[in-house]
Protein backbone atom coordinates (compact mmCIF):
# COMPACT_ATOMS: atom_id res chain seq x y z
CA UNK A 1 0.00 0.00 0.00
CA UNK A 2 2.20 2.90 -1.23
CA UNK A 3 2.25 6.06 0.89
CA UNK A 4 2.25 9.13 -1.39
CA UNK A 5 2.64 12.78 -0.42
CA UNK A 6 1.71 15.79 -2.54
CA UNK A 7 3.37 19.20 -2.48
CA UNK A 8 2.58 21.90 -5.04
CA UNK A 9 2.19 25.57 -5.88
CA UNK A 10 -1.24 24.90 -7.42
CA UNK A 11 -3.36 26.42 -4.63
CA UNK A 12 -6.82 25.31 -3.54
CA UNK A 13 -9.01 27.61 -5.62
CA UNK A 14 -9.98 25.22 -8.40
CA UNK A 15 -10.47 21.55 -9.19
CA UNK A 16 -6.89 20.56 -9.95
CA UNK A 17 -5.69 19.22 -6.57
CA UNK A 18 -8.82 17.07 -6.32
CA UNK A 19 -8.38 15.90 -9.89
CA UNK A 20 -4.76 14.92 -9.19
CA UNK A 21 -5.87 12.76 -6.26
CA UNK A 22 -8.61 11.23 -8.39
CA UNK A 23 -6.15 10.29 -11.13
CA UNK A 24 -3.76 8.77 -8.61
CA UNK A 25 -6.52 6.65 -7.07
CA UNK A 26 -7.93 5.65 -10.45
CA UNK A 27 -4.57 4.16 -11.40
CA UNK A 28 -3.95 2.63 -7.98
CA UNK A 29 -6.81 2.59 -5.42
CA UNK A 30 -4.34 1.40 -2.78
CA UNK A 31 -2.45 4.69 -2.69
CA UNK A 32 -2.51 6.44 0.68
CA UNK A 33 -2.35 10.14 -0.20
CA UNK A 34 -1.24 12.84 2.23
CA UNK A 35 -1.07 16.57 1.44
CA UNK A 36 1.99 18.48 2.61
CA UNK A 37 1.03 21.84 1.09
CA UNK A 38 -0.56 23.25 -2.06
CA UNK A 39 -0.05 26.90 -1.10
CA UNK A 40 3.60 27.36 -2.01
CA UNK A 41 4.38 30.61 -3.78
CA UNK A 42 4.27 30.01 -7.55
CA UNK A 43 7.63 29.03 -9.10
CA UNK A 44 9.49 29.66 -5.83
CA UNK A 45 12.21 27.00 -5.74
CA UNK A 46 13.88 27.98 -2.43
CA UNK A 47 10.53 27.85 -0.65
CA UNK A 48 9.51 24.56 -2.27
CA UNK A 49 12.87 23.00 -1.39
CA UNK A 50 12.61 24.09 2.25
CA UNK A 51 9.05 22.84 2.74
CA UNK A 52 9.67 19.52 1.00
CA UNK A 53 13.01 18.85 2.71
CA UNK A 54 11.60 19.66 6.14
CA UNK A 55 8.53 17.45 5.72
CA UNK A 56 10.10 14.40 4.04
CA UNK A 57 12.29 13.35 6.97
CA UNK A 58 9.22 12.90 9.18
CA UNK A 59 7.59 10.24 6.99
CA UNK A 60 8.11 6.47 7.08
CA UNK A 61 10.87 5.05 4.93
CA UNK A 62 10.05 4.34 1.28
CA UNK A 63 7.35 7.01 1.07
CA UNK A 64 6.85 8.50 -2.40
CA UNK A 65 6.96 12.33 -2.37
CA UNK A 66 5.48 14.03 -5.44
CA UNK A 67 6.47 17.69 -5.80
CA UNK A 68 4.53 19.60 -8.44
CA UNK A 69 6.24 22.98 -8.69
CA UNK A 70 6.83 24.73 -12.01
CA UNK A 71 6.24 21.58 -14.04
CA UNK A 72 6.49 23.43 -17.31
CA UNK A 73 9.49 25.72 -17.00
CA UNK A 74 10.47 24.15 -20.32
CA UNK A 75 8.85 21.57 -22.55
CA UNK A 76 9.29 18.38 -20.49
CA UNK A 77 10.77 15.17 -21.86
CA UNK A 78 10.85 13.31 -18.56
CA UNK A 79 9.89 13.34 -14.92
CA UNK A 80 12.49 12.49 -12.31
CA UNK A 81 12.31 9.87 -9.57
CA UNK A 82 15.17 9.94 -7.06
CA UNK A 83 15.90 7.64 -4.15
CA UNK A 84 17.58 9.44 -1.26
CA UNK A 85 17.93 8.44 2.39
CA UNK A 86 15.25 5.76 2.00
CA UNK A 87 12.69 8.11 0.43
CA UNK A 88 11.51 8.57 -3.15
CA UNK A 89 11.33 12.10 -4.55
CA UNK A 90 9.43 12.75 -7.78
CA UNK A 91 9.40 16.08 -9.58
CA UNK A 92 9.89 17.81 -12.91
CA UNK A 93 13.33 17.98 -14.48
CA UNK A 94 13.67 21.68 -13.69
CA UNK A 95 16.52 21.92 -11.18
CA UNK A 96 14.38 21.62 -8.05
CA UNK A 97 15.54 18.11 -7.14
CA UNK A 98 19.10 19.11 -6.26
CA UNK A 99 17.85 22.10 -4.28
CA UNK A 100 15.71 19.80 -2.13
CA UNK A 101 18.43 17.32 -1.19
CA UNK A 102 21.45 19.70 -1.26
CA UNK A 103 23.84 16.74 -1.70
CA UNK A 104 24.60 13.77 -3.94
CA UNK A 105 21.67 11.49 -4.67
CA UNK A 106 21.66 7.72 -4.16
CA UNK A 107 19.75 7.14 -7.42
CA UNK A 108 18.05 9.26 -10.08
CA UNK A 109 15.80 7.73 -12.72
CA UNK A 110 14.25 9.50 -15.67
CA UNK A 111 10.62 8.59 -16.34
CA UNK A 112 10.08 9.27 -20.06
CA UNK A 113 7.06 11.20 -21.28
CA UNK A 114 5.38 10.30 -24.56
CA UNK A 115 6.68 12.65 -27.22
CA UNK A 116 3.29 13.06 -28.88
CA UNK A 117 1.17 13.29 -25.71
CA UNK A 118 -0.37 16.55 -24.52
CA UNK A 119 1.84 17.14 -21.50
CA UNK A 120 -0.47 18.75 -18.97
CA UNK A 121 -0.44 18.23 -15.19
CA UNK A 122 -2.87 15.31 -15.21
CA UNK A 123 -0.93 13.48 -17.91
CA UNK A 124 2.24 13.83 -15.81
CA UNK A 125 0.37 12.47 -12.78
CA UNK A 126 -0.75 9.42 -14.78
CA UNK A 127 2.87 8.72 -15.72
CA UNK A 128 4.04 9.18 -12.13
CA UNK A 129 1.28 6.97 -10.70
CA UNK A 130 2.07 4.15 -13.10
CA UNK A 131 5.79 4.35 -12.27
CA UNK A 132 5.12 4.23 -8.51
CA UNK A 133 2.81 1.24 -8.96
CA UNK A 134 5.36 -0.62 -11.09
CA UNK A 135 8.12 0.03 -8.57
CA UNK A 136 5.91 -1.02 -5.66
CA UNK A 137 5.11 -4.25 -7.50
CA UNK A 138 8.80 -5.08 -7.76
CA UNK A 139 9.35 -4.38 -11.45
CA UNK A 140 12.91 -3.70 -12.62
CA UNK A 141 14.02 -0.09 -12.85
CA UNK A 142 14.95 -0.59 -16.50
CA UNK A 143 11.31 -1.37 -17.33
CA UNK A 144 10.07 1.79 -15.60
CA UNK A 145 12.53 4.44 -16.74
CA UNK A 146 16.14 5.34 -17.44
CA UNK A 147 18.47 4.69 -14.46
CA UNK A 148 21.23 7.24 -13.82
CA UNK A 149 19.53 9.72 -16.10
CA UNK A 150 21.07 13.12 -16.72
CA UNK A 151 19.02 15.99 -15.33
CA UNK A 152 19.02 19.76 -14.86
CA UNK A 153 20.89 20.98 -11.78
CA UNK A 154 20.60 24.31 -9.99
CA UNK A 155 22.68 25.41 -7.05
CA UNK A 156 20.95 25.10 -3.67
CA UNK A 157 20.37 28.39 -1.89
CA UNK A 158 23.06 28.35 0.80
CA UNK A 159 24.05 31.01 3.34
CA UNK A 160 27.14 33.10 2.65
CA UNK A 161 30.05 32.62 5.06
CA UNK A 162 32.84 34.87 6.31
CA UNK A 163 35.32 34.49 9.16
CA UNK A 164 33.21 36.61 11.50
CA UNK A 165 29.77 36.46 9.94
CA UNK A 166 27.12 34.37 8.21
CA UNK A 167 24.43 35.77 5.93
CA UNK A 168 21.20 33.96 5.15
CA UNK A 169 18.16 34.56 2.96
CA UNK A 170 14.51 34.50 4.00
CA UNK A 171 13.09 31.37 2.38
CA UNK A 172 9.66 31.05 3.98
CA UNK A 173 7.04 33.11 5.80
CA UNK A 174 4.48 31.00 7.65
CA UNK A 175 0.81 31.58 8.44
CA UNK A 176 1.73 33.54 11.57
CA UNK A 177 4.18 35.66 9.53
CA UNK A 178 7.14 34.13 11.31
CA UNK A 179 10.20 34.43 9.05
CA UNK A 180 12.37 31.38 8.26
CA UNK A 181 16.00 31.93 7.23
CA UNK A 182 18.16 29.36 5.41
CA UNK A 183 20.61 29.07 8.32
CA UNK A 184 20.39 25.80 10.21
CA UNK A 185 21.29 25.45 13.86
CA UNK A 186 24.22 23.25 12.87
CA UNK A 187 25.56 25.87 10.44
CA UNK A 188 25.09 28.60 13.03
CA UNK A 189 27.01 26.74 15.75
CA UNK A 190 29.81 25.69 13.38
CA UNK A 191 30.34 29.29 12.33
CA UNK A 192 29.85 30.70 15.83
CA UNK A 193 32.61 28.61 17.48
CA UNK A 194 31.39 29.58 20.93
CA UNK A 195 31.60 33.33 20.26
CA UNK A 196 29.08 36.02 21.14
CA UNK A 197 26.84 37.12 18.29
CA UNK A 198 24.30 39.62 17.09
CA UNK A 199 21.63 38.90 14.49
CA UNK A 200 20.88 41.89 12.27
CA UNK A 201 18.06 42.39 9.76
CA UNK A 202 16.43 45.34 8.03
CA UNK A 203 19.69 47.28 8.60
CA UNK A 204 19.02 48.23 12.23
CA UNK A 205 17.03 45.48 13.98
CA UNK A 206 19.29 43.49 16.31
CA UNK A 207 18.79 40.34 18.43
CA UNK A 208 21.58 38.98 20.62
CA UNK A 209 20.16 35.77 22.08
CA UNK A 210 18.53 32.57 20.85
CA UNK A 211 15.18 31.74 22.44
CA UNK A 212 13.87 28.25 23.09
CA UNK A 213 10.22 29.16 22.45
CA UNK A 214 8.03 32.13 21.58
CA UNK A 215 7.10 32.52 25.26
CA UNK A 216 10.70 33.32 26.21
CA UNK A 217 10.03 37.01 25.52
CA UNK A 218 7.12 39.26 26.54
CA UNK A 219 4.14 39.52 24.21
CA UNK A 220 4.92 41.87 21.32
CA UNK A 221 8.72 41.44 21.57
CA UNK A 222 10.90 40.11 18.76
CA UNK A 223 12.94 36.91 19.09
CA UNK A 224 15.04 34.39 17.19
CA UNK A 225 14.77 30.63 17.66
CA UNK A 226 15.49 27.48 15.70
CA UNK A 227 12.24 25.90 14.55
CA UNK A 228 11.15 22.25 14.42
CA UNK A 229 12.94 21.82 11.09
CA UNK A 230 16.19 23.16 12.59
CA UNK A 231 16.16 26.51 10.74
CA UNK A 232 16.58 30.02 12.13
CA UNK A 233 13.27 31.79 12.60
CA UNK A 234 12.55 35.44 13.37
CA UNK A 235 9.26 35.96 15.16
CA UNK A 236 7.28 38.24 17.44
CA UNK A 237 5.50 36.70 20.41
CA UNK A 238 1.80 36.97 19.47
CA UNK A 239 2.72 39.23 16.55
CA UNK A 240 3.57 39.16 12.85
CA UNK A 241 7.26 39.69 12.21
CA UNK A 242 7.11 39.78 8.41
CA UNK A 243 4.39 42.42 8.33
CA UNK A 244 5.80 44.59 11.09
CA UNK A 245 9.36 44.64 9.73
CA UNK A 246 8.44 44.56 6.04
CA UNK A 247 10.45 41.35 5.51
CA UNK A 248 10.10 39.51 2.21
CA UNK A 249 10.85 36.00 1.04
CA UNK A 250 13.82 35.49 -1.28
CA UNK A 251 12.84 34.06 -4.68
CA UNK A 252 16.09 34.03 -6.65
CA UNK A 253 14.28 35.42 -9.71
CA UNK A 254 16.10 38.73 -9.99
CA UNK A 255 18.74 38.45 -12.74
CA UNK A 256 20.97 41.34 -11.64
CA UNK A 257 21.52 43.66 -8.72
CA UNK A 258 20.09 47.12 -9.39
CA UNK A 259 19.90 49.92 -6.83
CA UNK A 260 16.25 49.08 -6.24
CA UNK A 261 17.04 45.39 -5.79
CA UNK A 262 19.92 46.24 -3.45
CA UNK A 263 17.43 48.03 -1.23
CA UNK A 264 15.09 45.04 -1.37
CA UNK A 265 17.90 42.71 -0.28
CA UNK A 266 17.92 44.38 3.12
CA UNK A 267 14.38 43.03 3.54
CA UNK A 268 15.24 39.52 2.27
CA UNK A 269 18.47 38.79 4.13
CA UNK A 270 19.60 38.28 7.72
CA UNK A 271 23.21 38.64 8.84
CA UNK A 272 24.85 37.23 11.97
CA UNK A 273 28.05 38.85 13.28
CA UNK A 274 30.37 37.01 15.67
CA UNK A 275 32.92 38.49 18.08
Amino acid sequence: MPLVTLTSDIGQQDYLVGAIKGRLLRINPEFQIIDISHNLSPFNYPQAAYVTRSAVKNFPEYTFHIVLVNLFESKPDQMLMAFHKDHYLICADNGLLGMIVEEDLDMVMGIPLDKVAIKNTLYCIDVIAKAITQLSNGEALSSIGVPDASYIEKNPLRPLLGDDWIEGQIIFIDNFENVVVNITQEQFEQQRKGRRFKIVFKRDEVIERISGSYADVPQGEKLVLFNSAGYMEIAINKGNAAGLFGLKGYTGKDPQVTSMMQNRLFYQTVKVYFD
